[in-house]
């Protein structure tokens, strides 16, 4: 993996204003609590909450390990007022007993992909380049991209394609890979799924989208088990929170943001947290026309109660 920094100048985080201004960090004595950032990656949302810290304290993780290289480099400004830990956000008790051992004031998690992890050539998260078929987020895990789509029966891998990416061709993408193995880079995987849906009456909408970007996305969300992720780190939420404390959600896949609305409401029925975000809160059109990525995003915060 590359040691330079080059990645990190081209994640520009997003929703950055509106989830600072959902935890409310500066509202009384909030700036003096504790603070978890589950999925640190570039460290923007990060910086932006140490920044507003008097003598709170941050935790910082996340699962890639170049995000907490990059994570600690960019926050070390801060000092002991900042802890940067390598973990899945599914240990977040874990991590909240070890670094603090008392309920935080507030979590932040930004479930999208980093740029940097789409940018970094030897990652597989993309077909844009050459790369073996990797897409782990956590370099440590063994399941790999190029194991399911080789050893993955035909059935499985189309409902993988299908649920976590909603391709409704999935059954004939499914069957092409099949009868391609072995597939051993991105570029590969890519030709073999455009073969299979290329098509004369393809819409003007699908042109502009690569036909394998939905496969992709669904074998990286498979691979990292993000949507289980998402459900193990929310069930731990009321744990480790204290009364008051804000906890802001920002997802890019319907799938991520239907299991927070989901955990939202029922904290709300059962008396644990108000939701206030009635509606969701999506980018402006300032931000998606500087930053496309980000057209995708969508915001929800609960409080403690």
């Amino acid at each position: 993996m590359p040691n330079d920094d080059r990645h990190e100048s081209k994640h520009v985080t997003v929703l950055l204003e509106e989830s600072i201004e959902q935890l409310a960090i500066s509202h009384g004595s909030r700036a003096e609590g504790f603070y978890v950032d589950c999925t640190a990656g570039g460290g923007g949302h990060s910086e932006a909450i140490a920044q507003r810290l008097a003598t709170g304290r941050l935790l910082a993780m996340d699962r890639d390990p170049r995000a907490v290289e990059l994570t600690g480099k960019r926050l070390a400004k801060f000092g002991d007022k900042v802890t940067v830990k390598q973990a899945a956000f599914s240990r977040l008790k874990e991590m909240v007993d070890e670094v603090y051992g008392v309920q935080v004031n507030g979590i932040m998690a930004d479930l999208g992909m980093s740029q940097m992890q789409l940018d970094d050539a030897g990652r597989g998260f993309s077909f844009a380049v050459e790369a073996e078929l990797d897409m782990r987020m956590d370099p440590s895990q063994s399941l790999t991209a190029a194991e399911v789509v080789n050893h993955e029966d035909e059935r499985e891998l189309a409902r993988v394609i299908y649920e976590y990416a909603d391709e409704r061709r999935s059954r004939r993408i499914a069957n092409a890979i099949v009868r391609s193995r072995p597939l051993q880079s991105t570029k590969q995987l890519a030709d073999v799924v455009a073969r299979a849906l290329r098509s004369p009456r393809t819409s003007e909408h699908d042109r502009r989208i690569h036909p394998a970007t939905r496969t992709f996305q669904a074998l990286r969300i498979h691979v990292n088990d993000e949507l289980g992720e998402v459900s193990k780190m929310l069930e731990q939420v009321p744990q480790v929170t204290r009364t008051g404390a804000r906890v802001v959600i920002i997802s890019f896949h319907s799938g991520e943001d239907r299991i927070v609305k989901n955990t939202f409401r029922r904290w709300r029925q059962e008396g644990s947290f108000n939701v206030l975000t009635k509606h969701v809160v999506w980018p402006t059109d300032a931000e998606t026309s500087n930053n496309p990525r980000a057209r995708s995003a969508r915001l929800r915060c609960a409080e403690r109660i």
